[in-house]
């Protein structure tokens, strides 16, 4: 029996050693942000949503499609019809010529949002075989999304001591598993602001966000002052069945 229970502690110790790589492992939880838009009077951040946009243009799209997007779409952040039609035509978007040959024109709002790639096996082939996902609805995709995309932005550091990252992966806290064939995608002073706001990471990351989240949910404003307005109503309505029904039977007893 003596010998039994000297087994088992012994097991239970290699099983605890074992263990501790393991849980070391796993992802630290995500902290939360706070965001504008959050509760049931929450609102986009307009300067947010257009630096954000910036952030998408100048960094994230050399690798990620947003295929859902329009640019015409961008008077959603507060963009003028002149504004959008400028932020188009930076864009060269493929076409053919009239003897049919490939070439480029200027984009219009009533394009697409230009793709990195031409196709899915030119993206694979530029990052290593792993395809960049569309941002298109990446919040929605995510759970948590708005704090998922954050903190993972905000997520690369250098490995622990003992971990041990391959050749083209790299360590992020966030992501389950530690590891991302994505490198970091932002760095300080990365974009120029134009309304002057200092261009760290965190302000960054934040910033596209809000783009990304309206992105996904852009109809998010309506929805909550037509459920304001329908809350409202029925408030009204039930004080006035309410007092309709004390009138008509005041009398009886």
């Amino acid at each position: 029996m003596r010998a039994l229970k000297l087994a088992l502690v012994q097991a239970a110790l290699v099983l605890a050693a074992l263990a501790g790589p393991a849980l070391a492992q796993e992802a630290e939880k995500l902290p939360k942000a706070g965001w504008s838009f959050d509760g049931p009077f929450g609102a986009f951040d307009r300067p947010g949503m257009q630096r954000g946009y910036q952030v998408y243009k100048d960094v994230c799209s050399n690798c990620h499609s947003m295929k859902l997007l329009y640019y015409r779409d961008l008077r959603g952040i507060g963009l003028s019809e002149e504004q959008v039609k400028a932020v188009a035509a930076e864009a060269q978007v493929p076409t053919t010529d009239e003897s049919g040959q490939p070439a480029d024109r200027p984009g219009l709002p009533s394009d697409h949002f230009k793709l990195p790639f031409p196709n899915d096996k030119a993206g694979r082939a530029a990052n290593g075989g792993a395809l960049p996902p569309d941002l298109s609805l990446i919040i929605k995709a995510r759970e948590d999304g708005a704090n998922y995309v954050h903190d993972l932005l905000n997520g690369f550091e250098d490995p622990p001591e003992g971990f041990k990252v391959p050749e083209g992966q790299y360590y992020n806290k966030y992501f389950p598993g530690h590891l991302l064939a994505m490198p970091p995608p932002l760095h300080d002073d990365q974009v120029e602001y134009t309304d002057g706001t200092k261009a760290t990471v965190d302000q960054m990351s934040r910033d596209v966000v809000q783009f990304l989240t309206w992105a996904a949910n852009p109809e998010m404003e309506q929805r909550k002052r037509l459920g304001i307005k329908a809350v409202l109503f029925l408030a009204l309505m039930t004080g006035l069945t309410y007092a309709v029904k004390k009138k008509i039977w005041k009398d009886v007893h």
